[in-house]
């Protein structure tokens, strides 16, 4: 059985896979479309990250593929009605890069309350800029808004929980009355709500046509003028122009943007220069630690479908 992958996938991960089949590992290959659809035409798996479009196109040229291996949790590059029509498996790393995100959210919230960490080059140019910083706020007492309730939704309401904060949250496939809110102590509002109350707003939607565009003006307007925007998920969710302008008018505190409509960001986006904006280049899931979750879970478990589809094998 022969294995492609076309992205970065940690070597100890890949090591174990072509221990046990005929392993092709490229990191560049999602990006050279034609030496992909080659490569794939006697493929029984594929394994990528988030650059391989796996479309049409490239499962028609893979007549044998049994097995699609995301290495992350969001499937918006996968053609996945065309997979489940043909009965190939997909398989995203679920949970294997929670912690990495919700790290990263508590340390762009802190960020951002605390307005102190972009003096360095000032303090080391004999400046003493401590009265413009002084109003730098506390984590503590403050509510983290949740959108999208899933393992990495909940992993980051327990980190705030445990840095003092108060935590509500909105998932549409959620119901108010669901015992998870209670068991995470988390307390379920209507999407509204949640914009309309929270200091921070943490965003960790899958992309779909419901959710596309969702942070749009009007959800802006329901947010306090000083409330912080956190967005891990997909840039295609929170209108960019939109957001530069409320930043620029003073009428958010401030946001941290790890995704972007299209990616890498162009320069001249509206997004350059704005004030109390973190951008960061899609890497919120991405640890020494969680590559090697990644990576390990996917190798495993891609392993796995293989031999249930070739016991013998």
């Amino acid at each position: 059985m022969r294995v492609v992958i076309s992205e970065f996938m940690e070597p100890a991960a890949v090591a174990s896979l072509a221990a046990r089949f005929d392993t092709a590992c490229d990191a560049d290959l999602g990006e050279r479309r034609d030496q992909l659809k080659r490569l794939v035409t006697d493929a029984d798996a594929l394994i990528v990250r988030n650059k391989t479009l796996v479309d049409a196109e490239i499962l028609a040229a893979a007549p044998q593929l049994k097995v699609v291996g995301r290495l992350g949790v969001g499937l918006d590059n996968i053609d996945v009605l065309t997979c489940k029509s043909r009965g190939i498996e997909i398989i995203p790393a679920t949970g294997a890069n929670a912690l990495a995100v919700a790290e990263y959210v508590m340390a762009a919230a802190l960020i951002l309350l605390r307005g102190a960490y972009s003096s360095t080059e000032a303090v080391a140019a004999g400046k003493w800029p401590r009265p413009a910083l002084a109003n730098g706020r506390e984590l503590a007492g403050k509510t983290l808004g949740v959108v999208g309730f899933g393992q990495i939704g909940q992993l980051t309401g327990s980190l705030a929980r445990a840095l003092g904060m108060n935590v509500i949250g909105f998932d549409a496939m959620i119901p108010a009355d669901h015992p998870t809110w209670s068991a995470e102590r988390t307390t379920a509002r209507k999407f509204d709500e949640v914009l309309h109350e929270a200091d921070v707003i943490s965003i960790h939607v899958p992309l779909t046509p419901a959710t596309r565009g969702l942070i749009d003006a009007g959800r802006l307007a329901l947010m306090k003028s000083d409330a912080v925007l956190i967005n891990t998920s997909r840039g295609q969710i929170v209108v960019e122009a939109v957001l530069a302008a409320a930043l620029r008018a003073g009428k958010l505190g401030g946001a941290a943007l790890d995704v972007f409509e299209h990616e890498p960001l162009a320069a001249g986006s509206p997004l350059a220069g704005c004030p109390h904006l973190l951008l960061t280049p899609h890497i919120a899931g991405v640890t020494r630690e969680s590559n090697v979750r990644v990576s390990t879970m996917i190798a495993e478990k891609v392993a796995a479908a293989l031999e249930r589809h070739h016991p013998t094998a």
